[in-house]
């Protein structure tokens, strides 16, 4: 995973810190209240969107359960046409991978070393931009939400709207100081009108587009009979940086994939509607390989595993990799709308990140150990996966695998119920104490003792001690 979310502290004092800005929740409750009410409209206009739900989960369990044998097929289809293809086992290894190839565009030409890139999500988990910016290569982003994080010298906060956490003022602000640094300044008297700012993004970007000799992408989707790589996106920018340059490179995770171009027509519904509320992407480009009348001359595939076959060989978990990056589940979830992206410490943030993260760099640290348990298990978003994935059972999964590892706090909870359960095998031991604690009652501390027993008290007040026992009660009263 990236460098860039090192240091970060664990998500409840992330969360504690997130919830204080008012600024911060206002803009994720407008914006996601208003992406949730739009997708439950368009997903009401399909009487078979139960049946499409479930054909796409069946699709992508079929895909996963024989992954060796498409991701053959695929490199297969993908050489046929033309294209080139190579494995990355972890981040280091596809940094290393995408910087050879730019630098060998370049033929010594410091002035040729920089690229373009569409939005991905997988170049974000390795930490690209940063490992490429060591190598004397600047990427620049050209979606128009990463455009401001890159801008802010920010970090993504949304799946599908990086800049989420960011409203108009901010913006104007960011475009008016940042953007000369960059490249084209942002126009004099710039606005925060939404008209405005998205003409001073295409004027900083169009000049980009025409200099840059390298692409990079992502892809939404890979089908592994033909070779054929799908993105979709909503500006056009994507549609610029696949077409332009004369390299292009693609850094997809191996889940990406589906066997047949058929399979994209259930995907292709159930994405645009869950994503931006959207009958259709505006933009959908695909290419598959090369060719010498249009198009990039030379195209690079890199498969990315990056933890993807640990998480594979669980049973549970795996269904993680079924997700389709909609991020419909952020837009319904309580925690995220009240926290933000930023508490999560990931590329993945909401609730799909509280169990994708986890799995990709697994539990050792203290913020990826936290991240299962940043949920209500409210289910809300089961209920809008596209595919659906079932989050909380994968949440409770984790936090039984979290558990396990041990560690102070959860020693000491299974030393407690372990005494608990001596207690309760012996009932005279039990009414005993039962007598004691109601005698002493009045000197009962209004707070539990101790770092983790605090912050159970600190929400929530402690049952008042009866006079007596139940026991004594009903012998006085009912015998």
């Amino acid at each position: 995973m990236s460098g860039t979310y090192l240091g970060m502290p664990a998500f409840p004092e992330a969360a504690h810190e997130a919830v204080r800005n008012d600024t911060l929740r206002a803009n994720l409750r407008h914006a996601t209240h208003t992406i949730r009410d739009k997708r439950a409209v368009a997903v009401a206009e399909l009487d078979d969107w139960t049946e499409l739900r479930e054909a796409g989960k069946q699709i992508k369990e079929h895909t996963l359960s024989r992954l060796d044998h498409y991701l053959v097929q695929l490199e297969e289809s993908v050489t046929a046409a033309g294209g080139t293809v190579h494995w990355a086992a972890d981040a280091e290894e596809a940094n290393r991978i995408v910087a050879d190839l730019v630098k060998a565009t370049g033929e010594g030409d410091t002035e040729k070393r920089e690229v373009v890139k569409v939005k991905s999500m997988a170049t974000q988990e390795i930490g690209l931009n940063e490992a490429l910016e060591a190598e004397g290569i600047a990427a620049y982003e050209t979606d128009l939400a990463e455009l401001i994080v890159q801008l802010g010298e920010d970090r993504p906060s949304h799946i599908l709207v990086p800049a989420i956490h960011r409203n108009r003022g901010e913006i104007r602000d960011i475009f008016r100081s940042e953007m000369e640094k960059w490249g084209r300044a942002a126009p004099e008297n710039l606005t925060d009108s939404p008209a405005e700012l998205a003409e001073a993004a295409r004027l900083h970007l169009r000049e980009k587009f025409l200099r840059a000799e390298v692409g990079i992408s992502g892809a939404n989707f890979m089908v592994a009979e033909t070779g054929t790589m799908v993105v979709v996106e909503s500006e056009g920018n994507g549609r610029m940086c696949l077409t332009l340059p004369e390299t292009l490179i693609s850094v997809v995770g191996i889940e990406k994939i589906v066997p047949t171009w058929r399979d994209l027509e259930v995907f292709l519904q159930t994405l645009p509607r869950s994503s931006t509320a959207e009958r259709m992407n505006p933009y959908t480009s695909m290419w598959t390989g090369t060719t010498d009348a249009d198009g990039p001359k030379a195209f690079h595939l890199v498969l990315l595993d990056n933890g993807r076959t640990d998480t594979l060989a669980d049973e549970v978990g795996r269904q993680a990799l079924r997700c389709i990056r909609c991020s419909a589940c952020l837009n319904v979830c309580p925690v995220y709308e009240r926290a933000g992206g930023h508490a999560y410490g990931s590329v993945y943030p909401g609730p799909i990140g509280a169990i994708l993260t986890p799995q990709l760099r697994g539990t050792a640290s203290e913020i990826d150990a936290s991240l299962p348990y940043a949920s209500s298990l409210c289910g809300a978003c089961y209920d809008v996966c596209p595919v659906a994935i079932d989050i909380p059972e994968v949440l409770v999964h984790l936090r039984e695998k979290v558990a396990e590892q041990g560690g102070p706090g959860h020693r000491l909870e299974k030393a407690a119920i372990k005494a608990a359960g001596w207690v309760l095998d012996h009932p005279a031991v039990l009414a005993a104490g039962e007598r004691v604690a109601a005698k002493t009652r009045r000197l009962h501390p209004k707070k539990l003792p101790g770092p983790g027993a605090s912050q159970w008290t600190d929400s929530r007040d402690l049952p008042e001690m009866p006079a007596e026992p139940f026991r004594d009660w009903w012998k006085k009263n009912r015998t």
